[in-house]
């Protein structure tokens, strides 16, 4: 933080704005970024031979006499990144702005990283963001790093680094530990593609360490340097750490076919009646880069080695990637999954991406060494980092979470304060999203269980008392084609349907499809997928069996009417225990939420007591008949004042 509380951000826009107007013949973000780096180096030099407090008095051209000749020695001792014909290209008064704008920037400090604010305000998200890779914010990098717990002497790896936010970290957290800085440089390695942003990585540790650090050009996914020689022999199963957040993305094209043959997980994998994933020989046509970064953090790690990585929520939760979860299980031990908030890589209005990731920590398994079958942990963090507009957020949840996770597991796993322990056969379907645990959750129902009868929906279906079924797609050309409803996920609202729903289809798509849609009183529909509106429920009324209703929505009867009245059912639907559930089970599918078959986990709390039974159902069956009453005379009213009556003079006559 700066004097008067401006923080290091501020200080940086600052700097960016006076810079752009006034340094001749550079104007670019890049050429402005990289004397602000050289300052920065020049400010880290003084700092640590204790001459910062002379440079508050100088003049702006002594001060810049003393800039340059620092500059001079850092060229000597980081020649590979600084030429010998590198110069300082700021003017005195320039030199002397940046100066004052940084007084209060402590460059050693383990919180501080003034590099990567430099970096994301004059490069910003949007430069990467449309090869997937975004800048990883400061909480989830602080977390990653003091969650794996890098120590002396071990080898640690980002082989997706970026600009080096999680190595910079990495640095100054070993030094925190007493651990000197030629030693922490000398034991962190990169890679990155980028070459511009390689070169900014090794800044980026050096301006901890004051030392060199081996980051690379090239291609962590080839293991090829970028002059084509090869990474393997001084990368695979040598690293005691990997930390990194690799660029995701379904569209990006990860690498060539015949690298892609080389990764398991670019093989198209099937799955038998009994749940287990089994390798095919047939390539897939695409793997998404995030899902063979995982497989060669794998191959980077020593046997018992540990990684921090940030995941797309979607890749550990959705069914499609179901096998990727399986590998992960097979050849490593999950010790950790944290949930972040959607606006975590959103840097403005505009900028960076609503993806929702997750933190995930693993050790690669040990061979010959039987099982470990530990825990995971995991927590969802609603607040840390900023909002979607970028501004910060004062909230943080995750240095909880981090103590939370280091206490460790209980001898039976339990409730902790952020978080809880699964054991393995607590996992289902492969998904290791936090939220679809959801803590706070199971308390809820947990105190419910001396009061209600806790009753599986899927146990509902299994034994016939009720049935779900989805809707269909009539397709875009069919809307507005006649004056049957198709009810979307937007007609609902107060467990009713709209009174005018936006889409209405011809007799003839009708008759195509009733009977196998079906629709009939006492049905109830509810939203499956969306973002917002999963879970909003309706009741079909005889005023609305006539209608179509789309493939995102549910339809649920109550085919058992002594064991479960549907009235019920729809309190219980919409009750808050269970919309709790819905929203931790609507996991991100491509670029919807979706609740899928995960209905079949959801948990109703039906009461014991008879008499709060009947007399919920009475209560919902008078609101549905007033609601449905009121709309139909609405719809009645409609109809009137626009129809054709009798003159007026008849009119008149009739009422005298």
């Amino acid at each position: 933080m700066q004097p008067g509380g401006i923080t290091h951000k501020i200080a940086f826009k600052d700097i960016r704005n006076f810079l752009a107007g006034r340094f001749l013949g550079a104007t670019r973000d890049r050429a402005l970024l990289d004397e602000v780096v050289k300052c920065l180096f020049c400010r880290a030099w003084a700092q640590r031979e204790g001459d910062l407090d002379g440079w508050r008095e100088q003049d702006p051209v002594s001060l810049s006499r003393s800039f340059r000749k620092i500059f001079g020695h850092i060229k000597s001792e980081l020649p590979d990144l600084f030429a010998a014909d590198d110069e300082l290209l700021l003017d005195p008064e320039s030199i002397a702005f940046v100066n004052a704008r940084l007084q209060a920037a402590d460059l050693f400090a383990v919180d501080s990283d003034p590099l990567g604010d430099a970096y994301q305000t004059f490069i910003g998200n949007e430069s990467r963001g449309n090869e997937g890779q975004f800048f990883t914010p400061a909480p989830a990098v602080a977390w990653l790093v003091e969650a794996v717990d890098p120590r002396r002497s071990e080898r640690v790896i980002d082989p997706a680094c970026g600009s080096g936010a999680f190595l910079s970290y990495a640095a100054r957290y070993l030094q925190a530990q007493g651990v000197a800085d030629a030693h922490a440089a000398g034991n962190l390695f990169g890679i990155e593609k980028d070459r511009y942003l390689a070169r900014l990585a090794s800044q980026h540790i050096a301006l901890t360490t004051l030392k060199s650090a081996s980051v690379r050009c090239g291609d962590s996914l080839a293991l090829v340097d970028a002059d084509g020689s090869s990474l393997d022999a001084r990368s695979r199963g040598t690293f005691d750490v990997v930390i990194t957040n690799p660029p995701f993305g379904s569209k990006i094209v990860s690498s060539s076919e015949t690298v892609r043959a080389g990764f398991d997980l670019a093989y198209k994998w099937t799955r038998s009646t009994s749940g287990h994933y089994q390798k095919t020989d047939i390539l897939g046509a695409r793997t998404p880069p995030q899902i063979l970064f995982l497989e060669r953090i794998l191959t980077l790690l020593k046997p018992g080695g540990r990684a921090g990585i940030v995941v797309p929520e979607s890749l550990i939760s959705s069914p499609k990637y179901g096998y990727v979860v399986a590998y992960l299980l097979i050849h490593a031990d999950i010790t950790a999954v944290v949930g972040m908030p959607e606006s975590l890589f959103k840097t403005s209005g505009k900028g960076g991406t609503h993806t929702k990731t997750c933190l995930l920590v693993l050790r690669k398994k040990v061979p010959m060494r039987p099982a470990a079958r530990m825990p995971i942990y995991v927590a969802e963090a609603r607040w840390c980092g900023h909002d979607s507009r970028g501004n910060p957020i004062p909230r943080d949840d995750l240095p909880a979470i981090l103590d939370d996770y280091r206490r460790g597991a209980a001898a039976d796993p339990s409730y902790k304060e952020a978080g809880i322990w699964l054991t393995r056969s607590a996992l289902r379907d492969n998904i290791l999203a936090p939220r679809y645990y959801d803590p706070a959750g199971q308390r809820v129902l947990g105190d419910l269980s001396q009061t209600h009868r806790l009753v599986r929906f899927g146990d509902l279906v299994e034994d016939g008392i009720i049935s779900y079924s989805t809707g269909v797609e009539v397709g875009k050309l069919a809307y507005g084609s006649g004056d049957i409803p198709f009810v979307r996920t937007s007609d609902l609202s107060n467990w009713e349907i709209k009174l005018d729903p936006k889409h209405c289809v011809s007799e003839a798509i009708y008759d195509q499809y009733a009977a196998r849609l079906d629709v009939r009183e006492n049905d109830i529909l509810m939203v499956k997928d969306g973002t917002y509106l999963i879970g909003t429920c309706a009741l079909i009324s005889a005023y609305d069996t006539r209608i179509l209703f789309q493939s995102h929505l549910y339809k649920i009867r109550v085919q058992d009417t002594v064991a479960l009245h549907p009235m019920l059912l729809l309190a219980l639907l919409s009750s808050e225990p269970v919309q709790r559930q819905i929203r931790s089970k609507q996991l991100t599918q491509d670029i919807i939420d979706s609740l899928g078959r995960r209905i079949l986990d959801l948990v109703l709390p039906l009461p014991i007591n008879t008499h709060q039974q009947h007399e919920t159902i009475r209560m919902v069956s008078e609101v549905i008949a007033d609601r449905i009453q009121a709309r139909e005379l609405a719809r009645k009213a409609r109809q009137y004042v626009a129809a054709p009556l009798a003159p007026v003079n008849e009119l008149r006559s009739a009422v005298n």
